[in-house]
């Protein structure tokens, strides 16, 4: 089960992909996070984790699982029956602005039951993480 949500920000991808990897304040910039640390040093890479708390939602722990630096990066956090996978990608617009995608799937033997548990929260989630990041790539300020 996937949901996704798409957002254009007037900011170049270099701006957006810079906020979108600084893990550590996403909870300073999207209300689906209270809290977010990476447990690894240096650049996002497949194999980075780091530990996400949201709101009705146990805290976990996600693993990158692919990088491609500037353009995207996928994550991942498993359960008892159920790899939930975040994709978050970035398209470069005509006009010197961003395309963002971001989506989020269940899979494994729970999965579909998962998502469905969850579909109405995620779609939410989705929606204040987009809107947040256009806001924090948009604003001159960091």
């Amino acid at each position: 089960m996937e949901q996704g949500i798409t957002v254009d920000i007037d900011a170049p991808p270099g701006r957006v992909w810079d906020v979108l990897i600084d893990i550590d304040r996403w909870s300073e910039w999207t209300d689906s996070v209270t809290s977010a640390r990476r447990l690894d040093q240096g650049q996002l890479r497949a194999g980075s984790r780091a530990e996400l708390a949201q709101p009705k939602i146990p805290k976990g722990v996600w693993t990158v699982t692919m990088v491609e630096p500037g353009l995207s990066f996928n994550w991942e956090q498993t359960g008892p029956g159920v790899r939930t996978t975040a994709r978050h990608r970035l398209e470069a617009l005509p006009d010197g602005g961003t395309r963002v995608h971001l989506a989020v799937e269940q899979a494994g033997w729970l999965g579909v039951t998962v998502g469905r548990f969850y579909r109405k929260l995620t779609d939410r989630y989705l929606a204040m993480e987009s809107a947040g990041l256009k806001a924090r790539s948009e604003s001159s300020t960091d």
